[in-house]
């Protein structure tokens, strides 16, 4: 029997408890019921193997020589680059190249390459006596490959969970707002574009006078400017029409009902015949019919709103709530600084992933691939986020010093 000193208890019981839930609602979004007929899949079944083969690996990265960690960081890294290229030459899913088929099983190198960057990063930010302007380069240097080889496939949502890491840890490596402000600006514009342009032009204005008051140099200004205006034109030639007519559908989901709008009125109305109690387990309409599409992944929280109903929903929240409010806790507690970096970043990723999935399920966000952490299916995505929660633990249990 493991015996783990500073061993956080109520972390790893947060941890199982959702994934626990997970195969759960996995088991039941596997079903499909019309009539008489019963249609089975074995996504639960997989992802409690998932699950089973990722215990052991939890307690295994405690006992794990701290040294041996860090010197795998950097051909973790560069192997989930490697990883990356390989599978843009892969047959496509779905119009995407992001999975590495393995047997019967797929790899997403993109949740690898998550964990490894943000590792990375905070390894090299965390450095003592460095200026901020060293911070900033080092720590986009490092993610852009990540991102920029993600956007090509594409997976514009996974792009979206390295700069709010990447933002989370600058921060954390106490890099003044305002700078970060400057870096982030851009896609501040671009979302309020898809608004108005009228709040972006607002907001660009509003953005140039706190430079000016705070007297930053004309160089940084334009620069600024210049790098919002391109910003935007270079966002909207990435994006593939796919993406422009969820963001379109997003504003007004009826403009394409039967497309880009139809996930998110389905889920809505999932959730909402939900009602306070739900239809009760397995007995989900919109998913037995199928009328709700990806419902074992992306949509599985409105599967969660109409079978176990609003109750659940608030108990499966407050488990989340427990979960990072354990995760803030345990930063505050530990003392080696790239380490302390590296959880903020685990912490930016695993809510942010939380906010995104149930801002789309209950349309307050545009459709994207991302998944709701510890429940949706998928083996990648349980493997990282749990080996995220394992460093955690394993920064708690080797304490070290300051430096």
């Amino acid at each position: 029997m493991f015996k783990i000193k500073n061993f956080n208890y109520g972390l790893f019981f947060a941890w199982f408890l959702l994934v626990s839930c997970g195969i759960v609602m996995i088991y039941t979004a596997s079903i499909s019921s019309y009539g008489e007929f019963t249609q089975v899949n074995n996504y639960y079944a997989k992802q409690l193997l998932f699950f089973l083969f990722i215990i052991p690996i939890f307690f295994i990265i405690q006992k794990i020589p701290y040294f041996i960690i860090d010197a795998f960081i950097i051909p973790g890294y560069i192997l989930s680059i490697l990883f990356l290229i390989i599978v843009l030459f892969t047959p496509q899913v779905n119009g995407s190249h992001r999975w590495i088929q393995i047997g019967s099983y797929s790899l997403q190198p993109s949740e690898f390459a998550k964990i490894m960057t943000i590792l990375m990063v905070s390894k090299y930010i965390a450095i003592p006596h460095q200026g901020d302007a060293r911070k900033i380069l080092m720590g986009f240097g490092i993610s852009i490959i990540p991102i920029f080889l993600i956007m090509i496939e594409p997976d514009f949502g996974t792009t979206l969970v390295f700069w709010v890491s990447l933002f989370a840890m600058l921060m954390a490596a106490q890099v003044p707002f305002i700078y970060l402000l400057i870096l982030i600006s851009p896609v501040i514009t671009i979302s309020l574009v898809i608004i108005s342009p009228y709040y972006a032009i607002a907001f660009l204005l509003i953005f140039a006078i706190i430079l000016f008051k705070l007297k930053f140099s004309w160089v940084i200004q334009a620069t600024s400017s210049i790098v919002n205006l391109f910003g935007s034109i270079i966002f909207w030639h990435f994006l593939k029409p796919y993406q422009i007519n969820r963001i379109l559908t997003f504003i007004d989901p009826t403009r394409d009902p039967l497309g880009a709008g139809y996930q998110v009125i389905q889920a809505k109305i999932a959730i909402g015949s939900g009602g306070f109690w739900g239809k009760g387990f397995l007995h989900g309409t919109q998913k037995n019919l199928d009328f709700l599409p990806e419902h074992h992944t992306d949509f599985i929280f409105s599967v969660i709103g109409e079978e176990m109903g609003f109750i659940f929903s608030l108990i499966l929240l407050a488990l989340f709530f427990f979960l990072l409010l354990k995760i803030i806790i345990s930063i505050d507690k530990i003392h080696v600084r790239e380490r302390k970096v590296a959880s903020v970043g685990i912490f930016a990723f695993i809510f942010f992933q939380l906010f995104v999935n149930i801002g789309m399920n209950i349309g307050i966000i545009p459709t994207t691939g991302v998944p709701l952490p510890y429940i949706s299916y998928g083996g990648s995505n349980l493997l990282i986020n749990s080996i995220a929660i394992a460093l955690i633990q394993k920064y708690l249990v080797e304490k070290g010093f300051m430096k």
